[in-house]
């Protein structure tokens, strides 16, 4: 009786699992069921959403402009620089597939036949040492025409390849062996001024009247009616005026100015003096025999005892009166 009622167990026992495998597949298909209801209810609401928001007419409208601006960007688009652009392109390209390519071999018996050819050539002298290499150049080219290989073996083609850097690509190919030599540029003056004429130099200012006697890079000397220092004038003539102008209000027994000096640089004008003479300084000055401190240039030997005298003189004078 224990034994049957253990066998009734085994067997409900089994029924029941069975049952609960079942029912387990069951709620799982019903789950799947929903979850792909859910999601076909969200991607209806989207779709909707998405396609009630833009209209047939604005849809027509972006296209068009979508096309409007395709049409502008080829119009603007430059066709003819471009294609010039390709065309150089192909040019420079060709003509990289025509660059040198001679063995290092050629190359370093080259530099050698150049560098024998310059050893007695002066190498502060730019233009025998081109003359040289031209030679060089156009002998070179007479053996190449003359026979098919050099005095080294090089073949039909590398002989071909040399030919043509001579000719053509003779800056290339001095690149390529290390030699650079650089242009003489000759620049010869020619003056057709005729031999004692002189430079014109523009006198600032006014016109200077004729009676002012005036003489650049001069310096009279003579005894001082106004000194310079504290007499400015804007220009030579206005400083020739004042010599006149005083001479004509002196009164009997004063001194009469007939010399004038005047200071035209803008850097100042150099004296040997303590003062340090600026630009438009006048100086009314009055000598019964004028005699010249300066006229053109301080010698030599004056600048050797002064250092710092200029060159030049840069003082203007006239003698007034004459």
């Amino acid at each position: 009786m224990a034994r049957g009622a253990a066998e009734w167990g085994r067997g409900s026992g089994g029924k029941c699992c069975r049952s609960f495998r079942r029912i387990t597949i069951v709620i799982c298909c019903v789950n799947l069921v929903a979850s792909l209801l859910v999601i076909r209810w969200f991607y209806t609401s989207f779709f909707f959403s998405l396609s009630s928001g833009f209209s047939s007419s604005s849809l027509a409208d972006q296209l068009k402009r979508m096309e409007e601006s395709i049409r502008v960007r080829r119009e603007l688009e430059p066709l003819t620089l471009v294609r010039a652009a390709r065309k150089l392109k192909k040019e420079f390209s060709r003509e990289e597939k025509r660059g040198l390519k001679l063995p290092l071999p050629v190359k370093q018996k080259l530099a050698h036949e150049i560098l024998h050819r310059l050893e007695g050539v002066d190498n502060t002298n730019t233009t025998e040492q081109q003359a040289a290499l031209s030679l060089w150049r156009f002998q070179k080219l007479e053996d190449i025409r003359k026979a098919t290989t050099l005095n080294l073996s090089i073949s039909n083609q590398e002989a071909k390849m040399l030919k043509r850097a001579l000719k053509t690509n003779w800056p290339s190919l001095m690149e390529e062996i290390g030699l650079w030599m650089p242009t003489s540029v000759i620049n010869n003056e020619h003056d057709d001024k005729p031999e004692n004429e002189r430079d014109i130099e523009i006198i600032p200012g006014r016109p200077m009247p004729p009676e002012c006697h005036a003489e650049l890079h001069t310096d009279f000397d003579g005894t001082a009616v106004r000194w310079g220092l504290t007499h400015h004038k804007e220009s030579a003539a206005d400083c020739c005026q004042a010599c006149l102008d005083q001479a004509k209000r002196a009164k009997p027994g004063e001194i009469k100015c007939n010399i004038w000096v005047y200071c035209p640089s803008e850097f100042g004008c150099y004296s040997p003096d303590i003062y340090e003479h600026k630009h438009q300084e006048c100086w009314l000055k009055q000598a019964d025999k004028p005699q010249l401190n300066f006229k053109d240039k301080y010698s030599e030997s004056y600048r050797n005892d002064h250092p710092n005298a200029p060159i030049v003189v840069p003082w203007m004078s006239g003698i007034v009166g004459v």
